[in-house]
């Protein structure tokens, strides 16, 4: 049975609130999701060629609309990525893209996916979960955004070892009672 775009959008919104803000996983992120900035986009490409053709648009929108209209968006596919690595590989074209737009250093891509694993870790380590997300997301940032918070939250190198401080106290136990 296929979800809703409404379905999925809430359950990314839910994971937004619940994991990316309540944990305080990316301290930037609420500061804009509570202003609306947060462009959501819902994916039914059938095919990594028709999601490329689709990131290419959210290219060109995001960085045609000023930022406080959208500072950052998440194009979500509920469905093409089953496979982590399948996913970890199209990165690699997904970057292309940004590539061809000639948006290096004007826009940087990060991707959640529901089996994310870093490379050298165990599948189910605690610390693969600070990517975890209930679809596979990738996440266009501005980098003048990401170069504000930055200068805002100079720390940004302990971010990373934070979040994985807070999956361990929480565990997978807690994970799983975020109800994800």
């Amino acid at each position: 049975m296929s979800m809703t775009d409404e379905e999925v959008l809430g359950k990314t919104r839910h994971w937004l609130e619940v994991v990316v803000i309540g944990l305080n996983l990316c301290p930037f992120a609420k500061a804009v999701y509570v202003k609306k900035q947060v462009r959501l986009v819902v994916s039914h490409a059938r095919h990594a060629d028709d999601l490329l053709e689709e990131l290419d648009r959210e290219l060109d929108l995001l960085v045609a609309t000023p930022t406080e209209e959208i500072d950052t968006t998440l194009l979500i596919h509920p469905t093409l990525f089953k496979d982590f690595l399948d996913f970890n590989d199209f990165l690699e074209f997904a970057e292309g893209v940004v590539d061809e737009h000639e948006l290096e250093g004007v826009v940087q891509l990060a991707s959640f996916h529901p089996q994310f694993q870093f490379d050298g870790t165990e599948p189910d380590a605690i610390s693969n979960y600070t990517n975890r997300a209930p679809f596979a997301i990738l996440h266009l940032l501005r980098e003048d955004s990401v170069e504000r918070a930055v200068a805002a939250f100079p720390q940004t190198d302990a971010i990373f070892e934070q979040n994985i401080a807070t999956l361990e106290k929480l565990g997978h136990a807690g994970w799983k009672a975020l109800s994800l």
